[in-house]
């Protein structure tokens, strides 16, 4: 099982924060902006007797309630019987991988991708085939025939993120449709992580492939409430597909862990009510922090950082030897007016050994103050470190 390079530099921080330092955490996607006032108030009004389990699928009212709102608010037409809430969006991909997968089968992934899912691909006992995207063309979708010629009779699913944890990518509806042709002509699962699906800037519109005509039987779509309503401790999430089967099939290893959280449940159900207009500000909130980011990126010799469509990271190539070495470096042995900042190695968002050893993930999830003086910090940490390249 690999070490999460999101989480596993947190002695260091945790180190450097009882020296006196600031520590700006760029590291990892907790958004700071304030969880719905409802979703606190639905807490606070339950008045249970017993806390039971719920079912094993989710609590009825909110899986109906869910199912309603993917249809009035993004026109995605699936009824509650399709979908399983999950303890987070990690076990919705977690159900899908060991319920159309067997130990040793392939799954072809573009990366760099999210971490965990190397991690989730070993408890799954599946073997991750990785394409490479790339940073000159922005991370876009690497081209259908690379992703053809690495099909073997071992391959059973395509797993991609939309828009893209680490990279930002937002894919097309051009770029889904011909994944759509591979994954018919070769019978495949497509697996799309849609959790960061209300976050899309500059006009762009996200696109799911749960309205892409002819996959029914072939699309397993994760989603969770934890950046989308700012409430990653619920550890909320849900599966859907309209493979009846696949769906029994994913019910018994939900049965196996008895019930997602109740409170979680009852919180996620509370959000739904949220006002639109909530969303209209949070990305007009975070246009203005990638800006801020990736242009004073961009700035520092050496520096490069496309600019993200969506979601709230970046990949960002550095003047530096190995990213591992100085992600910790900033935290163990850097300071600049009493401050550093914690970063992502990017080598542990990529299964190709060697990979990112020149890149570093950012969350651009704090306030523009907390920004711009993570951004001197980092700026002044790539003067003097011992491994800078240029």
């Amino acid at each position: 099982m690999p070490a999460s390079p999101i989480r596993r530099l947190v002695p260091f921080a945790e180190k450097a924060k009882k020296k006196g330092k600031k520590v700006y955490h760029l590291n990892i996607g907790q958004p700071d902006i304030e969880t719905p006032k409802e979703v606190f108030d639905a807490i606070r009004s339950i008045d249970f007797k017993v806390l039971e389990y719920s079912h094993s699928e989710g609590i009825e009212s909110y899986r109906k309630n869910l199912a309603a709102n993917y249809k009035n608010k993004y026109k995605i037409d699936i009824d509650y019987s399709q979908l399983i809430i999950t303890t987070g969006g990690s076990e919705a991909l977690s159900f899908a991988m060991m319920s159309c997968m067997n130990p040793n089968d392939e799954l072809i992934v573009p990366e760099p991708f999210y971490a965990n899912y190397n991690g989730f691909a070993c408890a799954a006992d599946i073997n991750i085939v990785p394409v490479p995207s790339h940073i000159e063309t922005g991370f876009a979708l690497p081209a259908i025939s690379d992703f053809e010629k690495r099909i073997t009779p071992h391959t059973k699913a395509i797993l991609i993120c939309n828009p893209n944890n680490p990279t930002g990518y937002l894919y097309s509806e051009h770029e889904l449709n011909e994944l759509k042709n591979l994954v018919i002509k070769h019978d495949l699962f497509l697996f799309v992580d849609e959790v960061y699906r209300d976050f899309c800037y500059d006009g762009k519109k996200h696109f799911s492939v749960l309205n892409l005509e002819g996959l029914e039987k072939n699309v397993v779509v994760v989603d969770s409430v934890s950046k989308r309503f700012s409430m990653c401790g619920a550890r909320i999430g849900c599966v859907i597909t309209r493979n009846a089967e696949l769906m029994s099939t994913m019910l018994k290893f939900a049965q196996a862990r008895l019930s997602p959280p109740t409170f979680g449940q009852i919180a996620s159900e509370a959000a739904l009510k949220v006002a639109h207009n909530y969303f209209d500000a949070i990305n007009v909130e975070y246009i203005s922090r990638r800006n801020l980011l990736v242009d004073g990126l961009n700035k520092i010799e050496g520096v490069i950082c496309p600019k993200p469509g969506g979601a709230f990271y970046t990949i960002a190539r550095l003047p530096i030897d190995d990213s591992d070495n100085f992600c910790q470096w900033l935290l163990e042995s850097f300071s600049h007016n009493n401050e550093t900042v914690m970063l992502a190695p990017a080598t542990g968002f990529y299964s190709t050994a060697g990979k990112g050893k020149q890149e570093v993930r950012i969350a651009y999830v704090l306030n523009k103050t907390d920004l711009q003086n993570a951004t001197v910090c980092l700026a002044e940490a790539l003067k003097v470190y011992p491994g800078r390249t240029i």
